[in-house]
This record gives C-alpha cells, sequence and structure tokens, in this order.
C-alpha cells in the first residue's frame, strides 16, 4: 500500500525504515502471496469448476428407481481396484454419487456411481480438478514441509499491511490517498497511487484471508488447535459411551471441518451384525441430515461411521456418529454445540471460503484475490520506474536505511509482537535480518571501481 511522498522535503527517518520493511516484506511474500490469490479465486468457483470439468460423470438421468448402495460401493471398488472409504450422496436426484476409493499403494480415486442403476459414469483422481488446486492453494502438492510456509507467508502479510497503512496515511502530501492523481500509466505516480488505493480499498480483505486462513498452518494452526481443546473453547465432550479418538488417516471422516477434524467415536466391536452402507444411510434419513452429505466408512470395525453434512453457511455445521454394531446414532454434533473458540475460527473459514453469506461473500472474496495481483504489479512498476541504474553491483532499489537505531527499533515494535504471534514468522524475520547484514558487509568490502 505504501508510496513514497511527493515534495521537495526528505523523507522521514522513520518512514525509511517503514517503507524499507514494506518493501522487503512485499520481495519476501508476494510471489507465494500471487500464488495463494489464484489458486484461492479460483476455488472460491470450485463448484462451477467442478461441473464444468466433470459434467457428463456428474448428470444422470432421473429415475424413481434406486440400487442399493452397497452396489453402488461394490462397482466403485471393482473400478478403482480397492476399498470404498466414503460416499458422498448427492443433493438432486440428477447427480450422480461420489464415491471415495482408497487403493492399496496408498492413493486415492473418486468414482461417480448412477445411484438408479449402480452404473460407473466416470473415475478421476482423488477429488479431481479442484483436489488439486486445493493442494496447490495449501502449498501440501509440494510436499509436507512446504505447509509451513503458509504460515510465514500470512504473518508477513500482516506486517505487509500495518506498513503499508503507515505509508499510506496522507501527512498533507500531494498524493493520491482516495482517488487517482494521475492518469498517465508512463509516470510512476499512477503506479503508487494505483498500489496505495488498491492496498487501503481491498487491504482489509487481504488482512482477512491472512488471518482466516492461519488455521490451517502446519505450526500455528495445530498450536491454536491445542489451546481451544485444552481450554474447553473447542469441540463438545462426547458422548457417555466414550471418548474422542483420533482415528487412523484412511479412517479421517470426510468434511468433518476444522473442530472436528479426525474425531470419531468407538464402537462396540466383535458384534455378529452391524449395520452397513444402506442402513447408516437409512438412520441418516430417519434423523433429517439434508443432503448432500458425506459417509465415511471405517477400515476398523471398533471405529463409529460417520455421516456429516455438506454445507456452506457455519450455523449448519452438522455430524452424525453411528455405531454400526447398535445400529444407532451415539453422538449428534452441531454447531451451537461447539466452544467460542471453535466457533470463532469455523465461521473465519466459512467466510474465507465466500460460503457464508451467499454471493456477495465470494466476490468481496475475490476482489481480495485480485487485490494481491494488482499490488503486486503496480508494486513492480514503481520498482522498475525508481530501480538502480547498476543492479550487477549488489543494489535491488530498496528503499535507504534510515539513521539511528532508536527509528529501526521503533519499526521493530510494529513487526516484532507479530513475529511472537506467529513463531515461523519470527523465525524468517532474523533470517532476512541475518542476510541482509551479509549482504551488506559484503558489498562493503567490495573495492571501489576506479
Amino acid at each position: 500500500m505504501g508510496a513514497e511522498q511527493q515534495n521537495t522535503t526528505p523523507l522521514s527517518g522513520a518512514y525509511r525504515a517503514v517503507w524499507r520493511w514494506h518493501f522487503y516484506a512485499g520481495l519476501l511474500v508476494m510471489p507465494v502471496l500471487m500464488l495463494l490469490a489464484l489458486t484461492g479465486a479460483l476455488y472460491l468457483f470450485r463448484d462451477e469448476i467442478d461441473h464444468a470439468v466433470y459434467r457428463r460423470m456428474i448428470e444422470v438421468p432421473v429415475s424413481a428407481q434406486q440400487t442399493d448402495p452397497e452396489a453402488w460401493a461394490a462397482a466403485a471398488a471393482q473400478v478403482a481396484d480397492g476399498r470404498a472409504a466414503g460416499v458422498i450422496l448427492p443433493a438432486e436426484p440428477d447427480q450422480a454419487a461420489r464415491i471415495r476409493v482408497d487403493r492399496p499403494d496408498g492413493s486415492q480415486r473418486t468414482v461417480f456411481v448412477d445411484p438408479h442403476t449402480g452404473h460407473v459414469t466416470g473415475v478421476t483422481s482423488y477429488g479431481g480438478v479442484m483436489e488439486t488446486i486445493k493442494q496447490i492453494h495449501s502449498l501440501d502438492l509440494f510436499g509436507p514441509m512446504m505447509n509451513l510456509l503458509v504460515e510465514i507467508v500470512a504473518g508477513w502479510t500482516i506486517v505487509l499491511f500495518a506498513t503499508g497503512l503507515y505509508l499510506w496515511w496522507p501527512r498533507r502530501r500531494q498524493a493520491g490517498v482516495l482517488a487517482l492523481t494521475s492518469t498517465d500509466t508512463r509516470r510512476r505516480p499512477f503506479w503508487r497511487d494505483l498500489h496505495a488505493l488498491t492496498g487501503i480499498y481491498v487491504g482489509g480483505v487481504v488482512l482477512f484471508l491472512a488471518v482466516t486462513g492461519m488455521p490451517w498452518s502446519a505450526v500455528w494452526g495445530d498450536r491454536v488447535m491445542d489451546v481451544v481443546k485444552t481450554s474447553g473453547l473447542g469441540r463438545p465432550p462426547a458422548p457417555v459411551a466414550g471418548a474422542w479418538q483420533t482415528a487412523e488417516h484412511a479412517d479421517h471422516p470426510q468434511g468433518a471441518g476444522w473442530t472436528m477434524d479426525g474425531m470419531v467415536l468407538p464402537a462396540h466391536a466383535h458384534h455378529v451384525a452391524t449395520a452397513g452402507l444402506s442402513e447408516v444411510i437409512v438412520l441418516a434419513e430417519a434423523a433429517h441430515l439434508p443432503r448432500p452429505y458425506a459417509v465415511s466408512i471405517p477400515k476398523a470395525d471398533a471405529t463409529t461411521w460417520t455421516v456429516t453434512a455438506q454445507v456452506t453457511r457455519v450455523q449448519d455445521t452438522r455430524a452424525l456418529y453411528i455405531d454400526p454394531a447398535q445400529k444407532k446414532v451415539v453422538a449428534d454434533i452441531g454447531y451451537g454445540q461447539f466452544g467460542a473458540g471453535a466457533k470463532a475460527i469455523e465461521w473465519g473459514i466459512y467466510t474465507h471460503q465466500g460460503t457464508q453469506f451467499g454471493s456477495i461473500n465470494r466476490w468481496v472474496m475475490l476482489a481480495g484475490c485480485i487485490g494481491v495481483w494488482l499490488l503486486a504489479i503496480s508494486g513492480l512498476m514503481m520498482w522498475w520506474k525508481r530501480r538502480p541504474p547498476r543492479l550487477s553491483r549488489g543494489l535491488i532499489g530498496a528503499p535507504p536505511a534510515p539513521d539511528g537505531l532508536k527509528l529501526r527499533v521503533a519499526v521493530l515494535a510494529i513487526v516484532l509482537p507479530l513475529c511472537v504471534l506467529y513463531p515461523l514468522t519470527g523465525a524468517s524475520l532474523v533470517v532476512a535480518l541475518l542476510g541482509e547484514r551479509l549482504i551488506r558487509a559484503i558489498i562493503r568490502s567490495r573495492p571501489a571501481a576506479a
């Protein structure tokens, strides 16, 4: 959001210090932030993209008859050569059921099955193209360690917002603070004003996306989950039948959400007669669980089946835990039973995904994603127009360092609290400071040109 002052007075030391931090924060995170914005924008339209890509697999003729759900699972398991581990029942009768199949080699497939005939209409990798986009967005596609980068980027995005707001503040200068002061794209003031105005108009959305995306991060998200659980502000207590248990990876319930992710209940094992997929669906329908919903089929006999509503508003969140041995619902967990901490985080997640408040929610989040690209492009153009003539000498066009230790400490007072809140951001700050000192030492040690 920052811009240099357009007057004849020299920049203050505080302004130069903040500008320098803003510059380096943008340099550090903007490429990754652009990737997250692009994939996030696509994910906002996941239903439309999914239907466009897999239309022939999804759409089926409407019929009054319906085959046995066990037949769906059997057909999917045979085609994908694995175990049927979950079923998503469609919202409409002209849509196929989606069966998740776990294969012996550890891979997964999504199999589309016509619920009226039991015929397979198509097979894709698990979750299809939208699952790939989701994994790119979380950086999980590039390996589990790359998810750590999400926390670093989110923390530095907050630094960008805080320093950019300081730089934008008018201070009686001749610069665009609410409207463009220059329409000539060849001049730097145009890009400066575009950068500042984009930041001030959509910066709040970008900040919200950064903060609400943190629950998915590997370090901060796990730490907050632990705090929420131990403080009684998270998931509700388990029913008398047993305590919450963390399921094996293969038995993780589909679509359970952040609060109930991976949670199951123990079932009565060693019973001769146990409920199958058909009986579990009957129990879910009897509990008036609206479609679409996902049925997770546990691999372990001593684990409950989990049926989760696939909803767009957080207040509609609901999960049924069904004991196959007793053939009954042993827990019916809804949003109202969550603690205050879990409610706040879940609300943030649904709003982050653009579904909580309907279409307006999606378009506001999209504006934030587009804003990230405008900020990046305008920031690059500003740098290009003020870049030093000899980049090869180690000068990259960073704002000049301020004089005086007090000014640097004052700026760190803005940055350090965020780094304490987000440990990985703090670690990256230390690396950045050491790296800058090393580079400056190398430049000073070079002999001056004759």
